[in-house]
């Protein structure tokens, strides 16, 4: 259960909206404010119709966005540890999330949490390979992590986050 930041201005374009991830009609902001509960939940079944695409599922899982604070909480409970990281990375990869509160838990392995990277200008798989495992060949290993959302290991942009599982 963790709090995760996330660049609101990278990722999947899912949400309608402008850049600053502002509904693009030309309404009035109460009008706006008054239809915010139904732009949230919108916006929270597009990210969990984004996850399914992605196969991954969760007993129970529920996904909530709040745009005001550009927020997806998500719960539920993951069949492991890999599976809850990524649909954690899925919610939080899309424009205009800024973090995510990760409430799922994980039913059954006690496997490490792989740890967060954020992609960054100039980065490819096998620089981060380099810099995280000190062999630029082991690449491989964070595009598998990563799938089904890296679909090829030259596909990555900035601000972007990638699981980087343990060594071993």
């Amino acid at each position: 259960m963790s709090l995760i930041s996330f660049i609101a201005e990278a990722g999947e374009k899912l949400l309608g909206g402008n850049a600053a991830g502002q509904p693009t009609a030309a309404a009035p902001a109460a009008q706006t404010q008054t239809n915010a509960p139904a732009l949230n939940a919108a916006a929270a079944a597009a990210i969990a119709k984004y996850v399914a695409s992605q196969n991954l599922t969760a007993q129970n899982l529920d996904i909530k966005y709040d745009g005001a604070s550009k927020t997806v909480t998500v719960s539920g409970v993951a069949p492991d540890q890999a599976t809850k990281e990524k649909i954690v990375l899925c919610c939080g990869n899309v424009s205009s999330v800024a973090k995510v509160d990760d409430q799922l838990s994980v039913a059954s392995g006690a496997a490490p949490a792989a740890t967060f990277y954020e992609v960054k200008s100039g980065d490819s798989l096998s620089k981060i390979s380099k810099a995280v495992y000190g062999d630029a060949n082991l690449y491989m290993k964070i595009f598998e992590a990563n799938k089904p959302m890296l679909s090829d290991p030259n596909k990555i942009y900035p601000g972007q986050q990638l699981r980087i599982p343990a060594k071993t």
